[in-house]
């Protein structure tokens, strides 16, 4: 439930990389649905579908920022899910690097501006790391809360 700074590309050889996909989506409603089933299918099939729900949601929130806040006509964005030995990296990126999320305190009333803090609350940690084009939102559940 921690913001985590550090890179996390900066492989770990005590935590081997077991399974990993990508896919990219066209910046539309429809992607984050798929998306959001893509992911649920693939930790399902990874053999943690206790995580599925929480993945789903996670994925869901962050496609749906992608394609809310950094929309690029012609420009994709893209889902990673990362299996290691002790946890299961959900990264989202997309091509608005000027845009960085910041977690909001919406009011009752509002009708949006949850997201980052739902995915603030089911990840044991989460970040933004900038790239060279754009910028990549990932989330990392522990295999051991499972």
């Amino acid at each position: 439930m921690a913001f985590a700074p550090q890179d996390p590309r900066i492989p770990d050889p005590n935590d081997p990389v077991i399974n990993e996909g990508r896919v990219d989506y066209v910046p539309t409603p429809i992607s984050v649905t798929r998306a959001r089933q893509y992911a649920t299918r693939l930790i399902s099939e990874w053999g943690h579908p206790a995580l599925a729900d929480d993945t789903a949601l996670i994925v869901s929130e962050l496609a749906t920022n992608a394609l809310r806040h950094a929309h690029v006509p012609g420009r994709l964005f893209r889902v990673e899910l990362t299996l290691t030995k002790t946890r299961l990296r959900i990264a989202v990126s997309d091509p608005r690097g000027e845009r960085l999320p910041r977690p909001r305190r919406p009011s009752s009333r509002d009708k949006h501006g949850r997201g980052l803090l739902i995915v603030r609350t089911l990840a044991d940690r989460w970040g933004v790391r900038e790239r060279t084009v754009g910028k990549e939102i990932w989330a990392e559940l522990e295999l051991t809360a499972t």
